[in-house]
């Protein structure tokens, strides 16, 4: 991460360019995730309900508990690198914007949610299905945000 020791990034040639790669794969992963995740897991009340408790109708499994945990724990660490970096970066960039320490904490809180609703939907309460769902489109807005918002920011008003 040695773009926080650079004092101006936007006219680093050699970081300006691979900042803007690393915002534009984070946009593609984001764009992707909900993609992924819509057809393979369920991003809706039916489809989630159907994917972690079965449908005996429609003959679908359940998923199991190690499947399930092994989703969770990949979904922590790729939200962990994704969040960190991005939230590094976007302070970096929009530091004396009002709404910075907002935008990353929401992204950061309902990430985490994100995580504890799945998990607690499958082994509590189906209850907690709606939650799961909420902070999921959550923080995949307020990071799109941010992706966008960091863009803008690196390459407007730029004389390099």
């Amino acid at each position: 991460m040695r773009f926080t020791l650079i004092k101006d990034i936007k006219r680093d040639n050699t970081m300006k360019p691979i900042i803007n790669g690393l915002l534009l794969f984070t946009l593609l992963y984001l764009v992707s995730d909900f993609f992924v995740s819509y057809h393979s897991f369920g991003l809706f009340s039916q489809q989630l309900k159907n994917t972690l408790f079965g449908n005996m109708e429609e003959f679908i499994e359940p998923i199991s508990k190690g499947a399930l945990l092994e989703y969770l724990h990949t979904q922590i660490f790729f939200m962990m690198m994704l969040l960190l970096t991005l939230s590094a970066i976007f302070a970096r960039l929009c530091s004396k914007k009002r709404y910075m320490l907002t935008l990353i904490n929401t992204v950061m809180l309902s990430a985490i949610l994100t995580i504890i609703a799945l998990a607690f939907t499958y082994f509590l309460t189906p209850l907690l299905l709606n939650l799961y769902i909420i902070s999921y489109f959550t923080w995949h807005t307020a990071a799109l945000f941010m992706v966008l918002i960091s863009l803008w920011s690196l390459n407007r008003d730029s004389s390099v």
